[in-house]
């Protein structure tokens, strides 16, 4: 049963997505492999928030792939629909819920159609410019499209390009800082993740400058990356946010679908313990140090071999070299802490149980 509504401050932002309104300007990050499933995203929509599934890999485990041997890809679309199906029966059909869909992945135009024919009501894009994404999502004009971008300089790339090519605007940008956020981060290279100019200190209010002087629209920007209290969220309005996402502690649920021992290296997890790594996409990357991820950083990583061919650019799939992404995220997924890549943000120290998704809320939201 859901807690009672959380009252919140007259201050706080609505946070409008398209023709979609969520109780609270908060949006829960997209956490692959499996991370953010449907239970997570339903439970998040139905406590008022904005729920995401995580589109990548959720066939790994699905029946159509292991047991009818479906493609990979063709199995992975039907269960985007699935997944959005169930959440929907949690979130009630007044919950908002979003697909995250990388544009990294090879069957990236897949995954965003089933996400729009299974009837999601916003979709999220990153690791890389969704400039096509448009295109993908003609035919379903009430989703919402949001990109992840890290700076004012690729939020004005993207806009510009949508209006000429598709004479359309984005529903509001994402914001992430690579400097705390988690998983593959928004800059070239590691030296980058901690660039000033990447900071929600700089590229909020460039965001936010942007849309409202050149854009001239009443398009919302959420930060994203470090968000953990009621703290963080009032410096992101103050910056001019009109939300913010959070991933880490909402991956540390009851209602997450990751398996216990995942959540388990979150609560375990120190300070030290998280690092970041070069990783097969060719992305900078944030995660726990575990010992698969201590044997990679030594130069003697050891991976299952590629099943998936997931990524457009992959040095394991081309050369060999690092490991098999897919695999490792899978491993994590179901709590193999010798081999798995447990990706999380750079506050996952602050995890110190597991808690339920409308504790968090009301933490957030709250009187």
């Amino acid at each position: 049963m859901v807690s009672e509504t959380p009252r919140v401050s007259s201050t706080v932002p609505v946070l409008k997505l398209g023709k979609h309104r969520p109780r609270y300007p908060l949006l829960q990050g997209g956490m692959g492999v499996g991370i953010s499933g449907f239970r997570l995203a339903g439970h998040v929509a139905r406590h008022g928030a904005v729920g995401t599934i995580a589109s990548v890999g959720l066939s790994h485990n699905s029946p159509y792939y292991t047991e009818k041997k479906m493609s990979y890809f063709d199995s992975n679309e039907i269960v985007i629909k699935e997944a959005l199906s169930k959440a929907r029966e949690i979130a009630g059909p007044d919950g908002v819920l979003a697909v995250n869909c990388m544009v990294a992945l090879t069957d990236y135009d897949r995954e965003v159609r089933a996400a729009a024919e299974g009837g999601a009501n916003v979709i999220v894009s990153g690791a890389g410019l969704p400039l096509r994404l448009p295109e993908y999502t003609k035919d379903f004009p009430d989703v919402a499209l949001v990109p992840i971008v890290s700076s004012a300089k690729a939020a004005s790339l993207i806009a510009r390009h949508w209006e000429k090519k598709h004479g359309r605007a984005p529903d509001g940008f994402v914001v992430e800082t690579p400097a705390s956020a988690g998983g593959h981060l928004g800059a070239s290279t590691i030296e980058q993740v901690y660039d000033p100019a990447l900071s929600l200190e700089r590229a909020i209010p460039d965001v936010v400058r942007f849309v409202a002087e050149e854009m001239r629209a009443d398009i919302p920007v959420i930060a994203a990356g470090g968000i953990w209290g009621r703290d963080d969220v009032e410096r992101a309005f103050a910056l001019g946010a009109s939300g913010v996402q959070m991933g880490t502690r909402f991956a540390c649920t009851v209602e997450g679908d990751a398996s216990d021992r995942f959540k388990q290296a979150y609560v375990d997890a120190k300070e030290s313990d998280v690092v970041l790594i070069n990783s097969p996409a060719g992305l900078p990357g944030r995660a726990i140090k575990n010992p698969f991820v201590a044997r990679y950083l030594e130069g003697n990583p050891d991976s299952g071999a590629c099943f998936a061919n997931c990524l457009t650019h992959c040095r394991y799939r081309k050369t060999g070299e690092t490991f098999c992404i897919a695999v490792a995220l899978v491993d994590a997924f179901n709590g193999d802490w010798e081999h798995g890549l447990f990706f999380c943000g750079d506050n996952v120290s602050k995890v110190d149980k597991v808690a339920t998704v409308g504790e968090i809320i009301e933490e957030l939201f709250g009187a």
